[in-house]
């Protein structure tokens, strides 16, 4: 699915992270079902976005902690939101930010809720239980396993840059990955835009592996540098999310046509240093 959104120039992926305290007051106003509001408020926000962003992105990722603090309503919301991606854009996947790890039948779990229940195409993982633990998602062949390696936030050093056998401990899960997790092919890395040289270096070791991109935006990633660093042999292999800086840009009645504008202006640029 991402190789027919590169294909077309596409290399964003859309943060869907929809915090109900953000969603306009024109959305709130159209919602007239009391004992759904904030999931009805929530999935009709979503739908505006998708509607007119659909056609200039790569993926959907919908961080599960929003839909978590709204109980049955958020998750609900998030259930309904991918049957409208899947509706609306069958060739764009969903990415669930969910960032699972456990032992083996509890991931389990995971899986069912995940790939069953919700009908998302791929997960984030962490690394940290091993490859044993995390069977349950790396045999699956027709979903993806996005690998947290280098994370964008701030203290992400603290155990990620640890030394181990000569190296940083986010190359060493780069090279594990890349050289005995993807056996399926199922698999990709997250690598964040806040620091271009570790994307760089994780790119030499990966190959042509997809890489899932945050931190562009609200966080300080610098589109130029992301994508000198992490464009693959062919150009591509990036998979580069903006959250809250193209679904919050507004937040007036105009705010998804806004949030596609803030998608085009963010696809030419990275097609402008590719």
């Amino acid at each position: 699915m991402l190789e027919a959104q590169w294909d077309k120039g596409n290399f964003v992926c859309v943060g869907l992270d929809s915090d109900f305290s953000k969603i306009p007051e024109s959305v709130r106003g159209k919602v007239t079902n009391a004992k759904s509001m904030r999931g009805d408020t929530i999935m009709a926000f979503n739908r505006a976005i998708v509607e007119e962003t659909h056609d200039l992105v790569c993926a959907y990722k919908p961080n599960i902690a929003f839909y978590e603090a709204q109980g049955a309503e958020g998750m609900e919301a998030l259930q309904r939101t991918i049957s409208d991606i899947h509706a609306i854009a069958p060739d764009v996947p969903v990415i669930i930010d969910a960032k699972r790890a456990d032992i083996g039948n509890t991931n389990a779990g995971y899986v069912d809720a995940v790939f069953g229940f919700l009908r998302a195409d791929a997960i984030t993982v962490h690394p940290y239980l091993g490859s044993e633990a995390l069977q349950p998602f790396l045999s699956l062949t027709n979903k993806g396993v996005i690998v947290l390696c280098r994370t964008s936030n701030p203290g992400a050093g603290e155990f990620q840059d640890l030394s181990v056998n000569g190296e940083p401990l986010y190359r060493l899960v780069a090279r594990q990955v890349a050289n005995k997790w993807n056996k399926n092919g199922n698999c990709a890395l997250v690598v964040g835009a806040t620091y271009p040289n570790e994307l760089r270096e994780v790119r030499r070791i990966v190959g042509d592996m997809p890489i899932l991109i945050p931190g562009i935006g609200k966080q300080g990633g610098v589109v130029e540098d992301t994508v000198k660093a992490g464009k693959d042999s062919r150009g591509r292999g990036m998979v580069i999310n903006s959250s809250r800086g193209i679904i919050f840009a507004s937040s007036g009645a105009d705010f998804a046509k806004v949030a596609r504008s803030k998608t085009e202006e963010l696809r030419n640029l990275i097609n402008q240093y590719r």
